[in-house]
């Protein structure tokens, strides 16, 4: 008895052992390798080759980077590739014109556009030079002069421009000026549009200024709007990262809360240059977070409005005639939830509007006829159109959708090809993997980077035809990851909370993993209904460095739960009004791989995310205080009836009801029970930090304890030294806390 008592205790202690061994300076050594600005052109090369089509359609030109060198490369249709110009010639020029001294393996260079196999405007030290490659000529591009508040009308006749608030215009001809508005004033201004991120210095500070309007084809009208800022009402911050102050400065900006009526709003205007007519469209007046949109119509006097109501659940579309103020509807769409992912082309030449719309239940292409405003489906099945792209000439649509091919990841996407005639979309893009594509102009030929988050990039041409495979372009190059001992992330697919219903997720383990070992594990969440998280393509299974964290003894996992984008509008459809359940499918899916996998410690489970995956971490450790027990929220919205008003009112709804406070991470701060980083940049215009304070001050009172970090300089994103500052913090909370190590601080980032 004796015998097997000593044999247990041996087995107890090693395990122990390996719970507990110590994180070392080596593994935040091999974290830091993995962070993506010291992988991308150090450790692996070309998973995201871009082209650069030559604007007469004869070729095309990219860039491929090796550990030995930066090549550029030309191929003209029907030729072999070869460099698109003499690197030694280039070092030459530069130095000779410029005085930059550079191996001719490391051109200092980037292009910009390309007009055909001889010339070029390349960026070098951030300015623009234009390049022959026959003589090796170089020069700056001629600036425009033109005046940004000022707008010529296409005959090249007026120009319109706005002064102490009023619209103009004048003959270009013979500077001859015509008042057009009298009403305009400080507060209700034409023309001059109120921009998402302009910041007003100072107490009494001006907003910035730019013109906004839209001259008809044939010059007689505009279309501008009308800015109501009397009622609006702003939101502040304070910068105290001036080193050469000893005050802040104040900062503030237009932006509503949900619900709100004291909002910047947009009354759209029409004005006809030679009469002086004027209308205003009052009844499509709009916030100015969505204002109604117009496009001209080739017929004289007419425009097309997109007019999306409040709330997100109605879309019109109308057909305006400006000679005798009527309108036409085209389109109507309503929803019981929200319209989201609505677009629209209008393509007067084919008689005929394209619409992306998910008011079927998948989000697919219409056909809208604009003369009988009928509405027939040009695609249709239980998959996800991502985007189109549209030739006109030739009458083609291509799209790049996801979930159509049976038996595939449903993040996957695909290039199709289908045109008016009604027969099914033709497969461009046929193996078994992620393709993000470039088409080019003339439509005949197109870019397919195909990969996924295990299978490094391959870049080809192929023909847009049939896809026909007509160039290999570059093949990734990830020798040096591997020789680290690095393993792609393993792909997890469970049921969600419906028990039917397929969610998927990735897992990172550390690169010197020990099935042996047990690891805490760490979710990295967005449960934003807007997007998904699964990494689809090679280079996004590195760019948010989960694999990194993962290098300091942790397994990181990414899961899409119902209720976000890219499946059904009734998959996301979960979420609406229903945000503070987003996370029922993240304990579902970790418990699930629990079960499955030894190695996994779901006892000691953390989580973190950034923006709207911060309030997803806020909310874990305050709604499931016994699942998640260690979380860092960084620049958070709380509560969302404090952030700005388009994104919860399309997502929570619209007025503002219960379901928001019951959705609130603020009014469940007594539950905290583990351990919670708060953090926020200073100076965040888009999520303001008001509910990070907010948040700290409910913690306070409900006398738990936290941490709370605050970047004075920093904005929604952090960047530079102090988004390693925070990274260094985010680590060690969770080295810390979830595997209860003794952090190390001083390490170097390269």
């Amino acid at each position: 008895m004796r015998k097997y008592l000593l044999i247990l205790a041996v087995v107890v202690s090693l395990h122990a052992t390996v719970q507990s061994q110590q994180v070392t300076i080596n593994d935040y050594n091999r974290a830091v390798q993995l962070m993506w600005p010291n992988l991308v052109n150090k450790k692996i090369f070309n998973v995201n080759t871009v082209p650069y089509w030559f604007t007469d359609s004869s070729g095309m030109a990219w860039v491929i980077q090796d550990p030995q060198a930066k090549t550029f490369y030309k191929l003209q249709w029907n030729q072999t590739p070869e460099p698109l110009f003499n690197h030694q010639q280039m070092a030459k020029l530069l130095y000779d014109s410029l005085k930059i001294k550079a191996s001719p393996n490391d051109l200092p260079i980037s292009l910009v556009s390309i007009q055909n196999a001889n010339n070029a405007i390349i960026a070098i030290a951030n300015k623009n030079y234009q390049i022959n490659f026959s003589n090796y000529s170089l020069v700056r591009p001629a600036s425009s002069s033109r005046n940004p508040m000022e707008s010529l009308s296409p005959d090249g006749k007026w120009i319109a421009f706005v002064s102490n608030y009023n619209l103009f215009v004048k003959s270009a001809v013979s500077g001859e000026t015509k008042q057009l508005t009298n009403n305009g004033k400080k507060g209700l201004e034409y023309a001059l549009p109120y921009g998402w991120s302009d910041i007003i210095e100072g107490e009494n500070g001006d907003r910035p200024q730019r013109l906004q309007l839209r001259w008809s084809p044939d010059s007689k009208w505009f279309q501008t709007y009308l800015v109501d800022l009397t009622k609006a009402q702003k939101m502040y911050l304070l910068d105290w990262s001036v080193d050469t102050l000893f005050k802040p400065k104040l900062l503030s900006y237009y932006r509503a809360s949900p619900g709100d009526t004291n909002l910047v709003y947009y009354t759209p205007v029409f004005i006809e240059i030679e009469t002086g007519k004027i209308i205003q469209r009052d009844l499509a007046k709009n916030t100015h977070t969505f204002p109604t949109n117009y496009e001209w119509s080739k017929q004289p006097g007419m425009i097309y409005e997109m007019n999306r109501k409040r709330g997100f659940q109605e879309q019109q579309v109308n057909l305006i005639n400006l000679k005798n103020n009527s309108e036409r509807r085209l389109y109507t769409e309503t929803s019981k939830t929200n319209i989201d992912n609505f677009n629209i082309d209008i393509l007067e030449d084919w008689g005929q509007a394209i619409i992306t719309s998910e008011k079927d239940g998948w989000k697919q292409l219409y056909l809208l006829n604009l003369a009988t405003a009928s509405i027939k489906p040009l695609t249709n099945g239980q998959y996800y159109v991502n985007s189109i792209f549209i030739q006109q000439a030739s009458r083609t649509i291509f799209f790049l959708a996801s979930g159509k091919e049976v038996g595939r990841n449903p993040y996957h996407q695909n290039l199709y090809r289908i045109g008016l005639d009604g027969k099914a979309p033709v497969l461009l893009t046929s193996d078994n993997a992620n393709h993000d594509i470039w088409l080019s102009p003339n439509g005949k030929y197109f870019l397919d980077n195909s990969s996924t988050h295990q299978q490094p990039s391959t870049t080809v041409l192929r023909s847009s035809l049939d896809g026909k495979l007509l160039q290999a372009i570059s093949k990734a190059n990830v020798d040096a990851l591997l020789q680290m001992g690095y393993t792609y992330p393993e792909e997890f697919v469970t049921k969600g909370r419906d028990g039917i219903t397929p969610i998927y997720a990735v897992i990172h383990k550390p690169s010197n993993f020990d099935p042996a070992k047990k690891y805490p594990v760490i979710d990295q969440t967005y449960t934003g209904p807007h997007t998904n998280m699964f990494p689809r393509n090679f280079s996004s299974s590195f760019g948010r460095s989960n694999q990194a964290l993962a290098e300091l003894g942790f397994v990181v996992v990414t899961i899409d739960g119902m209720g976000t984008a890219g499946r059904s509008k009734a998959f996301q459809a979960v979420s609406y009004k229903n945000m503070g359940q987003n996370l029922l499918d993240h304990r579902i899916a970790i418990n699930a791989m629990g079960q499955k996998y030894a190695w996994m410690d779901t006892t000691r489970v953390g989580i973190f995310g950034h923006s709207a995956g911060g309030y997803d971490a806020g909310h874990a450790v305050l709604a499931y205080p016994d699942f998640y027990k260690v979380a860092v929220a960084s620049s958070a919205d709380h509560d969302f009836r404090m952030e700005k008003d388009w994104w919860p009112e399309m997502y929570m709804g619209w007025p503002v009801d219960s379901s928001y406070h019951f959705a609130s991470n603020i009014t469940m701060a007594s539950n905290l029970k583990g351990k919670l980083l708060i953090t926020h940049g200073g100076i965040d215009e888009n999520v303001n930090p008001s509910a990070t304070f907010k948040l700290a001050e409910a913690l306070i009172k409900a006398d738990k304890e936290f941490d709370m970090l605050i970047l004075p300089s920093q904005r929604h994103g952090y960047t530079g030294i102090y988004n390693d500052y925070f990274t260094k913090k985010k680590w060690n909370y969770f080295v810390e806390h979830l595997l209860h190590q003794q952090p190390i601080w001083d390490f170097k980032w390269k």
